[in-house]
């Protein structure tokens, strides 16, 4: 076994894991030379255990199966030993490793792990446990000629590991989480005496953008008609993408849209940690959406329960499963008001919109909502877990700080 030759993936996606005892099983058989690692079958049939008990979540299970699939591939191909044998040394190891895998590890794009054949699911040699990603503030779209582990992947590793230890730990299958003390004395994340500004969009570019939009599905209603309700539901109702699409979760309807007594329009919505919340729907939202049916022939307004998908495929039956569908979507949209933007002078504002990414029109609904509506039901539509998170969204004293600065003088007045 080496370090530079390209791994096999272990994990399948959720909805084809049988049991953990036959997915390890399973692994072995492809890989016989995991054998000669005591204790690697074993390793194996906990990790499938702990990765079947996030089957609530698809994005989560995907999440920690990422992590937990880059630690097994290097315990077994690279330390060639049993999770058992990792101590504190090792794991520092292991993040070095991370920060810098081989190329044999590295691919260029996303690739599926395993396919379909006649002998049933197998392994896809295109897939790499690392990814190097475009880089979207490039006029190219050219990708790095290196692989980076950002911040925020080293923050998911070490929390998805010790979680992970922990649970071994407390199934009594090993005595020490090896994760825990680095995370004590991190010498890999940094900390910011500072809040991270809340990356949006400004309103001129909002402006292209819902205009773009609105000409796409003037010139092609079959696609883009979806496309702008879409665009408009992510940033009037600040939607996350995964509220959009049917999942084991949910399955997001029309009839989701409900009208109270009063006349007041809701959305229920199934966010984060399986909870649900009702989302208000703006006078102007409730337009986008009759606008919306109308094209689609449907009623003026959604019937109680009605079960038509919220955000139907195209091409087929049933609603859309895929998140990528959605963020592949919006990127369109992105680029296509960049082109406009630039095309009409605005360099320096379509530049922005280079590196945008689609949670950006979340934070910017919320960002200008903020500014008007009390803070407490920007909260509760936006399905925040404390106020904490909100109040981010509220840069006044960044504002008056910079203010207060402006006048500054580089030479003193006597």
């Amino acid at each position: 076994m080496s370090t530079v030759s390209s791994p096999i993936p272990f994990i399948d996606n959720l909805n084809y894991l049988s049991s953990p005892l036959t997915d390890a099983r399973q692994v072995m058989l492809r890989q016989p030379e995991l054998r000669e690692i005591e204790g690697c079958f074993d390793d194996l049939v906990h990790s499938f255990e702990f990765l079947v008990s996030f089957n609530g979540s698809t994005a989560t299970f995907n999440s920690y199966r990422r992590e937990i699939e880059r630690l097994l591939q290097w315990t077994f191909m690279v330390r060639q030993c049993s999770l058992g044998e990792l101590r504190r040394a090792d794991i520092e190891d292991y993040i070095g490793f991370c920060q810098s895998p081989p190329p044999g590890w590295i691919g260029t794009s996303q690739a599926a792990r395993f396919g379909n054949s006649q002998e049933g699911r197998m392994p896809n040699d295109k897939w790499r446990p690392f990814v190097i990603q475009p880089d979207k503030s490039s006029l190219s779209g050219e990708r790095p000629d290196v692989f980076a582990l950002s911040q925020k992947s080293l923050q998911s590793l070490f929390a998805v590991l010790s979680s992970y230890f922990n649970y071994l730990i407390q199934e009594d299958y090993l005595q020490t989480n090896p994760v825990a003390l680095i995370r004590q004395k991190s010498k890999y994340l940094q900390r910011h005496a500072y809040a991270e500004p809340i990356r949006r969009i400004s309103n001129l570019q909002w402006d292209y953008i819902r205009e773009t939009v609105d000409l796409l599905a003037r010139e092609n209603p079959k696609e883009h008609e979806r496309s702008l309700f879409i665009m408009l539901c992510l940033f009037g109702m600040y939607l996350r993408i995964s509220e959009l699409v049917a999942d084991e979760r949910s399955s997001p309807m029309m009839g989701d849209f409900q009208c109270d007594p009063d006349g007041n329009w809701w959305l229920r919505v199934v966010g984060k940690g399986n909870k649900a919340r009702m989302v208000t729907v703006s006078d102007d939202m409730l337009d986008a959406l009759i606008r919306y049916r109308k094209h689609l022939g449907l009623s003026r307004l959604p019937l109680p329960g009605e079960q038509t998908p919220l955000v139907p495929k195209l091409k087929g039956r049933g609603a859309v499963t895929s998140t990528r569908q959605i963020r592949y979507l919006v990127q369109f949209c992105f680029d296509t008001a960049f082109a406009r933007m630039k095309q009409e002078g605005l360099e320096d504002e379509a530049q922005e919109l280079r590196v945008a990414t689609v949670h950006w029109l979340r934070h910017t609904g919320i960002s200008e909502d903020v500014r008007t509506r009390p803070k407490e039901h920007v909260k509760e539509d936006a399905g925040h877990a404390s106020m904490a998170t909100t109040d981010r969204y509220i840069n006044t004293q960044m504002r008056e700080r910079h203010a207060s600065a402006r006048n500054k003088k580089l030479k003193p007045e006597y």
